[in-house]
């Protein structure tokens, strides 16, 4: 092993899933952040759809998002914001959030940006009438079926607990500001 690597060791099995899974401790009794977690790891999730004709959430084997689908037609002038109910509230593990963003063909197809750029839903978004929304805004007419793809999202662990603390100097080098990573 690499003279900068701690040495890990498997301690005991936990469960089976694609295999034995097992814990990994280095030597000073830490996780190691080094252990493929993701291929062992599979979320449950319950979903709740306010429609029966809507079809169902499906995840893709390909890619690590999951499509979402408008739960009515709506037709959108330009300039015009709709929330689109999205038909489904999810109860999200605890730990977890959802990012609900566009599919990269929404703006082609239909014309609409989400306007937060990006939705987050957290775990405690989870009750019987939480349904999730995309809010939509028109840059041209368009008109959206029910059961059209819109958008996607993906679930993620949450932001672990921090402390603030206020300091006078970071103490790192600078890099010369915002967009200095390159020259054209």
């Amino acid at each position: 092993m690499d003279g900068n690597r701690k040495k890990c060791v498997l301690i005991h099995p936990m469960t089976k899933v694609k295999g034995v899974l097992g814990t990994l401790i280095n030597k000073r009794g830490l996780i190691s952040p080094n252990f493929p977690w993701r291929q062992y790891m599979n979320l449950k999730i319950k979903v709740k759809y306010f429609d029966d004709e809507l079809i169902r959430l499906n995840k893709l084997e390909i890619g690590d998002w999951i499509d979402i689908r408008a739960a009515e037609s709506v037709d959108l002038s330009y300039g015009e914001f709709k929330l689109i109910p999205l038909g489904i509230a999810i109860d999200l593990p605890e730990g977890y959030e959802a990012h609900v963003v566009p599919r990269s063909s929404t703006f082609k197809k239909w014309g609409i940006i989400e306007t937060n750029s990006m939705g987050i839903i957290d775990e405690s978004y989870k009750g019987d009438n939480d349904q999730w929304f995309f809010p939509a805004y028109a840059l041209r007419r368009t008109t959206i079926e029910k059961n059209d793809r819109i958008c996607q999202f993906r679930i993620v662990e949450k932001m672990p607990e921090v402390e603030i603390e206020e300091v006078e100097h970071l103490g790192n080098r600078d890099r010369n500001g915002h967009g200095s990573t390159g020259r054209n």
